[in-house]
Order: structure tokens, then sequence, then C-alpha cells
């Protein structure tokens, strides 16, 4: 059993990193310390990436969490 969960966490961690990479960096540090002066939704494929990126984070930690109790 633990080897299946060590490769789904595999699989999950190289989809994270694939998302992490499609996602736009038009932000910059400035944005997160109030820099940007504007607020801009996100739409249409954006929403589909940064959604899919929660998902695959929150699959990522039940993985990691299963792996530690798992013997």
């Amino acid at each position: 059993m633990k080897p299946i969960i060590l490769i789904i966490q595999i699989l999950v961690a190289v989809g994270l990193i694939g998302l992490i990479m499609l996602q736009s960096s038009k932000g910059g540090l400035g944005a997160g310390f109030g820099g940007a002066e504007f607020y801009r939704t996100k739409r249409g494929a954006e929403r589909i990436v940064f959604s899919a990126t929660i998902l695959f984070g929150i699959l990522f930690l039940f993985a990691s969490i299963l792996n530690l109790i798992i013997k």
C-alpha cells in the first residue's frame, strides 16, 4: 500500500510543479506589498489553473499525511 501512495504523491508533486509553472507572474513582489493599484479577477483558463493548483496542493498534503501514517 505504501508504494502506491508514494507513486501517487510523486505524480501529484509533478502535476503541482507544472501547474505552478503555468501561472502568470504579472503581480510580482510589488503586488504582495501593496504596489498594485488595481484589483483583477481571475477568468477563464487562469481560474481553472488556479483552482487546480489549490486542489493538487490539498491532494499532496493528504498523500504526505497518509504516507506518514501508513506503515
